[in-house]
């Protein structure tokens, strides 16, 4: 079973559905693949990006191991000018775990596009639970979309010990 396919997307025919995230020439589409190159130079933008930890040949497997994943194209040039993923167990919970768009592209709607498509394609699969971290400046834009923080929860990260943290 393709990962991608089968925990997050039933239906392999649903793939090429996207939409129109304004009037901005971009489409939002749910994949189970994309362009390495572009996926990393997005990763890049954002900072998420350490060449030489991170590894551009685990990318096709990132993408298929998430529940659903985004990707924002240019008509115009065919390119990801954005993405988004959830990782999820296809049940209850969902965490959205990347959401990034280029600089040059941002503030015209797509980040917002690419979140209702994950938010849309996690409750289409009845998960009510969805979460994420978020970076710090983008609480406005999260709550915006009716995120909130949970009071008396405290989002923690592995530092584990001797240099064993991946980041």
């Amino acid at each position: 079973m393709n990962p991608g396919v089968g925990r997050g997307l039933q239906d392999p025919a649903r793939m090429d559905e996207g939409f129109v995230a304004g009037e901005t020439g971009v489409d939002v589409r749910v994949v189970t693949s994309w362009d390495t190159g572009e996926i990393v130079s997005l990763y890049r933008s954002a900072g998420w990006w350490e060449d030489g930890r991170d590894d551009p040949a685990g990318i096709g497997d990132l993408i298929r191991g998430s529940f659903v994943f985004i990707v924002a194209v240019e008509r115009k040039s065919g390119k990801a000018v954005g993405m988004g993923r959830a990782i999820s167990d296809g049940v209850s919970d969902a965490y959205i775990h990347d959401l990034v768009v280029l600089p040059e592209f941002r503030g015209k709607g797509i980040g917002k596009a690419i979140l209702h498509k994950i938010l849309a394609v996690c409750r289409e699969h009845g998960i009510g639970w969805i979460a994420l971290i978020a970076e710090g400046g983008t609480g406005d834009f999260y709550r915006g979309h009716g995120f909130g923080i949970d009071e008396g929860d405290l989002p923690m990260m592995y530092r584990g010990g001797g240099g064993d943290a991946h980041r």
